[in-house]
């Protein structure tokens, strides 16, 4: 089967397209960057395009089956007029060629963030109250606005499904998202101290076989919400630098008196253009939502690994890779994409 992923070079698409590949199926690679990690095989073809150029996506999706939509922009801040165009009018133009070029389905992958993390008692299934209000930050209401941007497109014929991934890690990962990028450091032996709290964490590699699982089962116009495992950030921290036999985190810092810092510490990080430490970063650690994947385990047959898998491996990748710096792995292991389960 002939498919197309916009993003393709990115912490997911890489992912995806190792998946679609090894499934067997022909690839149209969209991005606008040509990194040096990318995938090159017979079954692979990469095309540059933009998101906002409906006909030459429209030329790239010529004989696709399914497009799955990747293209975001991750922002932690409250306002981003960038990142607001990117996931709303980028969804609806990639929906809008993907329908003028009549392709059989889209796939969209959309966020947790969608949902209103904070409204929902602690509890989120696809029945949850959505990110609405103008107080959230931007990526949290940007994510709802473009479902809504696709299920208008959807009304005029296009066959559409959400998948909501949680926080993603894990291995492949060429140029380190937010939470690997932590993850690296703490295997380092370099985080004495680390925010408390938790939040649910998937693997890439089983989001990519979500959104393929998605693509195949889902139902037209259904969001799937594709979590992992509750993970406390402070213990994955502890267990990447025993598994590299550095120094470990000794303590876990109290989220109300972090909260409390933030109003002086926020600006002082955005003068050095991070985003890091935020509201919106401490808000979602504060939340610490209990995710219901009931729904993408009975209709799609989605099967998340465990946290304790996934660290091993995110250890045995960076030093594989050349991004761990001096860390390695005590146990010699080595990283093995084999390893990922198959499908239900």
């Amino acid at each position: 089967m002939k498919v197309a992923v916009t993003g393709a070079a990115g912490f997911v698409g890489t992912n995806l397209v190792d998946r679609l590949v090894a499934d067997g199926h022909d690839v149209v690679a969209i991005d606008h960057v040509s990194p040096a990690h990318r995938l090159d095989h017979p079954q692979v073809t990469w095309r540059s395009a933009d998101i906002f150029d409906q006909d030459k996506l429209a030329e790239a999706f010529a004989g696709v089956d399914t497009v799955y939509h990747l293209v975001a922009m991750i922002t932690l801040k409250q306002k981003d007029e960038l990142a607001w165009h990117v996931n709303t009018d980028g969804v609806a133009s990639t929906a809008r060629a993907a329908l003028a070029a009549g392709v059989r389905r889209f796939v969209h992958c959309s966020s947790i963030h969608s949902f209103d993390q904070y409204a929902n008692d602690g509890d989120i299934d696809e029945t949850c109250a959505r990110s609405e209000d103008p107080k959230l930050p931007v990526y949290d209401r940007s994510k709802w606005a473009g479902e809504q941007a696709l299920r208008e497109v959807a009304a005029d014929g296009l066959d559409a499904v959400i998948c909501n991934p949680t926080g993603v890690y894990g291995p492949v990962d060429h140029g380190l998202s937010r939470i690997n990028g932590m993850l690296r450091d703490g295997a380092q032996g370099r985080v004495p101290l680390f925010p408390d709290g938790t939040f649910d964490l998937v693997d890439v590699r089983d989001v990519a076989i979500g959104l393929t699982l998605a693509a195949e089962h889902g139902v037209t116009g259904e969001n799937y919400l594709l979590g992992g495992e509750q993970v406390r950030l402070f213990d994955a921290m502890r267990t990447v630098a025993g598994l590299c036999g550095r120094f470990r985190a000794l303590a876990a810092i109290p989220l109300p008196a972090i909260k409390a810092i933030v109003p002086i510490v926020e600006p002082l990080s955005a003068l050095f253009g991070s985003d890091l430490v935020s509201r919106a970063s401490i808000a979602a650690l504060m939340a610490q939502p209990s995710v219901d994947i009931t729904k993408a385990s009975e209709q799609l047959g989605y099967r998340p690994r465990g946290s304790a898998q996934t660290l091993a491996d995110l250890v045995a990748f960076l030093a594989e890779s050349g991004q761990s710096g001096s860390a390695r792995p005590t146990s010699g292991a080595r990283f093995d994409p084999v390893l990922a389960p198959e499908p239900v």
